[in-house]
């Protein structure tokens, strides 16, 4: 990785548990994907392979998007944020959905006026028949 890059993940400010969080982006139309958290190697991975690496908290270990449902996100550009404690990346999203549950979008719940929420996109995959079964 070049110095330039080097010094562009040197300069984030990781959290106490050495994570930086990510909001994923649509390159095209915006709309927000997912948003999950980075380690200073998961940022690295990212930039160098062009595909979205997170780090997994309750799995305690470094993933790529897409590693078992297909649905790899392609990386166009990241932004950070003023503070350097937030990442911006926008994707070209590979099939349909970006979320592990089968929607396109993380945020696929809307809150109803009166409470409980109303699904407001469509469903592209049946989680069960995607992912591997924990045993």
């Amino acid at each position: 990785m070049n110095k330039k890059i080097l010094e562009f993940v040197d300069q984030l400010k990781f959290d106490q548990n050495g994570l930086v969080p990510a909001i994923i982006q649509d390159y095209k139309d915006n709309k927000v994907l997912m948003v999950a958290y980075m380690n200073k190697e998961a940022v690295e991975k990212t930039i160098k392979t062009k595909k979205t690496h997170f780090y997994s908290r309750s799995r305690q270990k470094l993933w790529m998007k897409g590693e078992e449902s297909g649905n790899v996100q392609q990386v166009k550009e990241i932004y950070v944020d003023c503070d350097n404690d937030c990442l911006l990346v926008k994707v070209k999203q590979k099939g349909e959905a970006a979320c592990h549950t089968g929607y396109r979008s993380c945020f696929y719940r809307k809150l109803k006026k009166y409470g409980g929420f109303k699904i407001v996109e469509k469903k592209y995959f049946d989680p069960e028949k995607v992912y591997k079964q924990a045993k």
